[in-house]
C-alpha cells in the first residue's frame, strides 16, 4: 500500500543457524498421561505470564498458525532475564516445554515437547506439532522454569478430500500501531466459529514515530522511535506490536495464516530496493530485507518456504484451497506512473516460479473453492475525473500522480503482463471459484475480475475479489480529517463510475472480514469499527458480499453469516 509508507522487499531468508534448536516429541495420548502436571494454568487473553521478579515470562503472548490436517505451528516468546528484552541480544538459551491438550483444563495431553530459547532467535521459539486429529479444536501452552503461559486455542484443518459443510476465516490487514488501537483483532478474537485468521500484510509498519501518521495524529508511540533499519530494530518492533492486549488475544484465540507486504520491510519494496529506502545513509537493502525476513520468521506463527518466503498452499477438505503470495521479493522495481512501462513483459510481480506454482495449483485443485491470498489488489481500476482536494489524499494511498489520471503502479496495474497470463489461464482453463482475497489499500472493496475491464460487463469475468480495509491505517478521511462518508462519497461514485467491475467500495471505515464458504457460494461479511483512537471501540456489520458457485462474479447479500 503506498501513501509516503514504507514497504517489504525481497532479500535471503533466515539462515539454517537461526532456525530454533528444537528437540521435539510427540507422543500418543495414551502416553502423554505420565508427563508432570504443570502449575497452574493460564486462561485464553490473561496477562502476560511471569511467575517470580526474575523468573522466565512469557510477556508476548501464544501464538499457532498454518493449520494442517494433522499438526499446526505453536509459538511464543520467553523473556529469560529482565533485560533480555526483543532485539537485546541478551539472555541465557532457556528450555521451554510445550504441550497440547483436548480440553482447556489439559487433563487430555495429546502431544509434548520442548524446544531451546536463545538470542540467535531473539528467544522466540516454534513447534511445528505433528500427529494431531483433523478439523479438531485443542488448547497448548508452555512452560520456563516455573513460568506457565497463557493458554492458547487452535485448530486443526479438515482431512485432505474430507466433505465438510463450511469454512470460516476473519480476513485482516494493515495494522499501524501509531493510528491507532487494534479494537478489530479484539472483536475477531471474541468470535468462536473461525477456522483460522487471515492476515494479509502490513502486519507491522516500519516508520520512524510521527512518520506515518504525522506526530500530531499519533495516538500511541511505538518502538524503536526511530525507523526501522536493522535486525535489532525489526525485532523490537515486532516485540512492541505483540505487547498489544487485544493482539495478544487474537493469537491465543485462533490460528493465523500470514503473509507480509510492504511494510514488514519498507513502504513499496520490491527485489531490489523500495521507495523508503535510500542506500547508504540507510545501508545496503539486501541487508535490510534479510534482517526483516528474520525478524518476520522469528516473530510469526508462519513455516517459510524451502526459498525463505512466504508463498504457500493450505488445504480445508475438499472445500478450500487458499494459495498464499510473496508479491516483494521477486517482484521488478514498480513503474514510472505515465512511463508506459507497466505492459512490459520483461517486468514482474510474481516471479517466473512463483507465477508457474500459482497456475500449476489453480489448474490441479480439486477443491469447490480456490482462495489466492494477494497482498496487492489485482483488479484493475482507473481513477475518473477527480476534485484536486480528493484526487491529492488519493494520491498518497495509492501512489498516483497528484495532478492527472493514473494508475497504481505498486499494485498489480502496474504489472500486466503477469496478470493477463495469469487471468487467461483461468479462462483458458474453465477454472471456475476463484476468490482473490486483498489487504494493503486501506478500503473495503467488492469486484468482478475482468478479463478486459474497458469493455466490462460484455467480456468475461475470470474470478472474484474481496478486499478487507485496514485495522488502523489512514484512509480517506483520516488523511482530510473530517468526517467518514462526507468527502469520500464523491470519489467512490466516481471509481464505480469508471470501473464497472467495482460493485461497492468504502473508502473510510476500518475493521475486518469473515468470510465464509460453503459449496454453494462464498461470502465476505464487512465489519467497521467505531472508532480507532478508542480502546473499547465497539464493532458492527456493514455490507456483505459474496460469489455463487459457478458465476465468477459478486452480488450483495442481504445479511451476514450466522
Amino acid at each position: 500500500m503506498t501513501s509516503r509508507l514504507p514497504s517489504p522487499s525481497p532479500s535471503p531468508s533466515p539462515s539454517p543457524s537461526a532456525a530454533p534448536r528444537r528437540r521435539t516429541v510427540v507422543r500418543a495420548a495414551a502416553g502423554a498421561a505420565a508427563l508432570a502436571p504443570l502449575a497452574a494454568t493460564a486462561v485464553l487473553g490473561s496477562a502476560p505470564a511471569r511467575a517470580a521478579e526474575n523468573a522466565p515470562g512469557f510477556l508476548h503472548g501464544v501464538a499457532s498458525g498454518d493449520p494442517l490436517p494433522d499438526g499446526v505451528l505453536l509459538w511464543t516468546r520467553v523473556t529469560p532475564t529482565p533485560g533480555a528484552v526483543p532485539g537485546s541480544g541478551l539472555g541465557p538459551d532457556t528450555r521451554v516445554d510445550w504441550e497440547v491438550a483436548e480440553d482447556q483444563a489439559f487433563s487430555r495431553i495429546t502431544a509434548s515437547g520442548s524446544v531451546t530459547a536463545s538470542a540467535a532467535t531473539d528467544h522466540t521459539v516454534k513447534a511445528d506439532v505433528r500427529g494431531l486429529r483433523p478439523g479438531t479444536a485443542y488448547w497448548y501452552r508452555f512452560t520456563a522454569g516455573s513460568t506457565v503461559s497463557p493458554a492458547g486455542r487452535t485448530r486443526t484443518a479438515p482431512a485432505d478430500g474430507a466433505r465438510v459443510p463450511g469454512v470460516r476465516f476473519g480476513v485482516v490487514s494493515c495494522a499501524n500501531w501509531e493510528a491507532g488501537y487494534f479494537s478489530a483483532y479484539r472483536h475477531l478474537a471474541a468470535r468462536s466459529d473461525l477456522d483460522a485468521v487471515l492476515h494479509l500484510g502490513d502486519y507491522i509498519y516500519e516508520y520512524r514515530t510521527g512518520g506515518y501518521p504525522e506526530a500530531k495524529y499519533v495516538v500511541r508511540p511505538h518502538a524503536p522511535t526511530h525507523e526501522i533499519l536493522t535486525l535489532a530494530d525489526y525485532r523490537t518492533r515486532h516485540g512492541k506490536y505483540k505487547t498489544d492486549a487485544d493482539l495478544r488475544e487474537l493469537h491465543a484465540a485462533h490460528p493465523m495464516v500470514a503473509i507480509w507486504d510492504d511494510h514488514e520491510f519498507a513502504n513499496d519494496a520490491w527485489s531490489g530496493g523500495a521507495e523508503n529506502h535510500t542506500p547508504g545513509p540507510e545501508g545496503d537493502w539486501a541487508a535490510r530485507a534479510a534482517a526483516a525476513k528474520q525478524a518476520y520468521f522469528e516473530w510469526m506463527p508462519v513455516r517459510a518456504s524451502t526459498e525463505g518466503t512466504v508463498y504457500r498452499r493450505l488445504r480445508f477438505g475438499s472445500l478450500v484451497d487458499l494459495l498464499l503470495l510473496d508479491l516483494r521479493t521477486f517482484r521488478s522495481q514498480q513503474a514510472t506512473v505515465g512511463g508506459g512501462t507497466v505492459d512490459d513483459p520483461d517486468r514482474t510481480i510474481t516471479g517466473r516460479i512463483q507465477l508457474d506454482w500459482l497456475k500449476s495449483g489453480l489448474a490441479s485443485s480439486q477443491a469447490a473453492w480456490k482462495l489466492v491470498g494477494t497482498s496487492v489488489m489485482i483488479s484493475p481500476v482507473a481513477f475518473g475525473s477527480l476534485p484536486a482536494h480528493l484526487l491529492e489524499p488519493l494520491a498518497g494511498l495509492l501512489g498516483l500522480p497528484k495532478g492527472g489520471l493514473a494508475v497504481n503502479v505498486d499494485q498489480w496495474d502496474g504489472y500486466t503482463d503477469d496478470r493477463a497470463e495469469l487471468l487467461g489461464h483461468l479462462t483458458g482453463q474453465n477454472i471456475k471459484n476463484t476468490v482473490f482475497l486483498t489487504g494493503d489499500i486501506h478500503m473495503a472493496w467488492a469486484n468482478d475480475v475482468p478479463v478486459t475491464a474497458a469493455t466490462y460487463p460484455f467480456s468475461r469475468s475470470a474470478a472474484v475479489e474481496f478486499v478487507v480495509t485496514s485495522v488502523t491505517s489512514d484512509n480517506v478521511d483520516d488523511i482530510l480529517h473530517v468526517p467518514a462518508d462526507t468527502a469520500s462519497l464523491v470519489a467512490e461514485t466516481a471509481v464505480k463510475a469508471a470501473n464497472r467491475h467495482v460493485k461497492w467500495l468504502d473508502m473510510d471505515a476500518h475493521g475486518y472480514g469473515v468470510l465464509d464458504v460453503t459449496a454453494e457460494r462464498s461470502q465476505m461479511d464487512y465489519y467497521v469499527i467505531s472508532d480507532k483512537t478508542q480502546q473499547n471501540a465497539t464493532s458492527s456489520w456493514e455490507r456483505s458480499y459474496r460469489t455463487l458457485n459457478g458465476t465468477q462474479k459478486v452480488e450483495r447479500a442481504d445479511q451476514p453469516v450466522r
